[in-house]
């Protein structure tokens, strides 16, 4: 088997993540979004997890999250887990830095796992799946939000555009998303049983887009492509990007315009006492006596 495409630098990753660490709460309000809307999605779910990860735990938004609603009662022990062992730091409770990419847990051993916002900087995405499908019990639960394809969109575009017109030609600068339509699949080709894949869009405004990349880099998010862009990136790079931003992104009080996008994806590892798609042939009445119609034959058909 060919190993995954080298997309992003992962010792890098953990660098920006360990610099970001001292005041990623100024900027976590992405991660403390996707932490809340995860918490809620468990409060739906009548049952107690003994023992459950949390993936790129980051400032711990997601444990206090949890701890402000019901579902706080049904998790036994929740393990914070993050690439980054700055982010980890300063707080109680059962921790372990860890990669994404090569989960430390046994097999079957755990009653859930959640993710927000760590996913996309994998270099494989199912594979990751894989093996939190693999950690987790026969018909336990993974919950996973990570950024989407339209996410920095405007930034991406201005960048392109400064590009073309300085240089003659552009590279990438922005790292690439998964788009919503690929993400269900990721959990099916992952082995995960009755997938779900919701979208949250997110509009930010700025003074400016340089406040913008002030969040990203506060944030730990800034690009750790693994082949680096040929061309360094100049201040009049730069500085036409921001004029073509403000040109394009602005709204009419001036403040320019940034797009993110939370895609979700919940999956169960399989269970015999799941619901089973229905076999081909096996259905007991006809769709046109269900519906009260009479079938008519095309012609030609049999």
């Amino acid at each position: 088997m060919s190993a995954p495409p080298l997309i992003f630098d992962r010792a890098l990753h953990r660098k920006r993540l360990d610099r970001a660490a001292g005041g990623y709460a100024r900027a976590d309000f992405l991660q403390r979004r996707a932490a809340l809307d995860v918490a809620e999605r468990l409060e739906a779910i009548m049952r107690d997890f003994p023992l459950a990860v949390d993936l790129s735990a980051r400032g711990g938004a997601f444990r206090e999250a949890l701890a402000a609603g019901p579902a706080a009662a049904r998790i036994g022990t929740l393990i914070e887990a993050d690439l980054s062992p700055r982010m980890l730091g300063g707080r109680a409770g059962p921790r372990v830095v860890l990669d994404e990419e090569r989960l430390p847990f046994a097999p079957e051993s755990l009653d859930l796992v959640v993710s927000t916002l760590g996913l996309h900087w994998t270099n494989d995405v199912v594979g990751a799946l894989i093996q939190a499908r693999r950690a987790l019990k026969p018909d336990g639960l993974f919950i996973g939000a990570f950024l989407g394809g339209q996410t920095l969109t405007e930034l991406r575009q201005s960048l392109v555009a400064a590009e073309a017109e300085i240089l003659g030609g552009a590279g990438s600068r922005v790292s690439p998303f998964a788009d919503t339509s690929d993400a269900a699949s990721l959990l099916q080709r992952a082995g995960f049983a009755l997938p779900v894949a919701d979208l949250d869009r997110i509009s930010v405004t700025y003074e400016h887009p340089l406040k913008l990349l002030y969040d990203l880099r506060q944030m730990g998010e800034t690009s750790v492509l693994a082949e680096r862009h040929p061309k360094a990136l100049t201040r009049a790079i730069l500085h036409r990007a921001f004029e073509i931003y403000s040109e394009r992104f602005a709204d009419p009080d001036g403040r320019v315009r940034a797009t993110f996008e939370i895609i979700t994806l919940t999956g169960w590892a399989p269970h015999v006492s799941q619901p089973q798609p229905l076999q081909p042939g096996s259905a007991k009445m006809r769709l046109a006596d269900a519906l009260g119609t009479v079938e008519h034959r095309l012609p030609g058909g049999r």
